[in-house]
């Protein structure tokens, strides 16, 4: 049986070369703040493949996504363990372009710290009066710099993203620039609306997309789990404060409230975490999660 090393190990995903394809394993692991906790939150890796699986069939018909399969007996012998079972995602090869596409619908966190302070958020001027958690009067697109593992995303602007990828692809820097602003908004609409009606607000989201070899913009990444985006309950949702989430901003909330905890998690917090991961998928899906 041919053995198989990580070529890439992010702070939650560990990508391995099978070719013509890549295969990305999403682990247990939890980052915050950039760093990588130390507990693991047994399931996560599996209930993040699978909400990335449903989305992206969602949302095909919008643009071509990297995902070939989530099945592990299609894959290698290696990757047919309990280990990588559900967890593992088989996915074409793209060359990825080094933005992080970020959207926002409603007001929080760094946006709402940012608007207190000058009324704007990553330098885009939003009406006066709105208060914490406020669905904006439409998505805002604020892109970032793709930063190291340890690094710091940095805010850029579209024309800054055109420029970076100007660099990398003469000529066509500025259409694939709008290529990804577009793509990102129409996303957002298309599955905030859908996750709406399941009783999930989609305050806001990231997006990752590559080339294929054709120089098509394709979506790879992950996509819409509640490691990369801030997912609210629909109901007793309340603007001018903030609100409680099936995401990883629960576990944020703790580390900020316990600054002295070494970044580690009691038990507790690690079983409610992936309570409320499996209640966000089975919100979305409207199935149980089964690895």
């Amino acid at each position: 049986m041919k053995e198989f090393k990580p070529i890439k190990e992010g702070k939650v995903r560990e990508v391995y070369d099978n070719g013509d394809s890549l295969i990305i394993v999403a682990t247990d692991r939890i980052s915050a703040f950039d760093v990588i906790l130390k507990n693991v939150v047994h399931k996560k890796g599996a209930i993040l493949t699978q909400m990335s699986k449903f989305w992206f069939e969602f949302t095909k018909d919008l643009v071509p996504n990297h995902m070939i399969s989530v099945d592990v007996k299609d894959m290698p012998e290696f990757f047919q363990k309990p280990e990588f079972d559900g967890n593992s995602m088989m996915c074409k090869k793209l060359e990825m372009l080094p933005i992080e596409c970020i959207v926002r619908g409603y007001i929080t966190g760094s946006g709402w710290e940012s608007y207190k302070k000058n009324g704007t958020v990553c330098g885009i001027k939003l009406p006066e009066g709105l208060i914490e958690s406020d669905k904006l009067p439409e998505a805002i697109y604020t892109p970032t710099t793709k930063a190291d593992l340890g690094d710091h995303d940095e805010h850029i602007t579209l024309e800054d993203t055109v420029e970076i990828l100007e660099k990398i692809y003469p000529g066509k820097g500025e259409d694939y620039a709008n290529q990804i602003k577009d793509l990102t908004l129409a996303l957002y609409k298309k599955c905030a609306d859908y996750a709406l009606s399941k009783g999930i607000i989609i305050a806001d989201t990231k997006f990752e997309f590559g080339l294929d070899e054709n120089g098509n913009v394709v979506l790879g990444d992950e996509m819409l789990t509640p490691d990369s985006s801030r997912f609210w309950p629909l109901e007793g949702y309340k603007p001018g404060q903030g609100q409680p989430s099936f995401d990883k901003q629960y576990v944020r909330d703790w580390l900020k409230a316990n600054p002295d905890s070494d970044y580690h998690l009691p038990d507790e917090v690690v079983a409610k975490s992936v309570e409320k991961y499996e209640e966000a998928y089975y919100l979305i899906t409207g199935e149980k999660f089964d690895k």
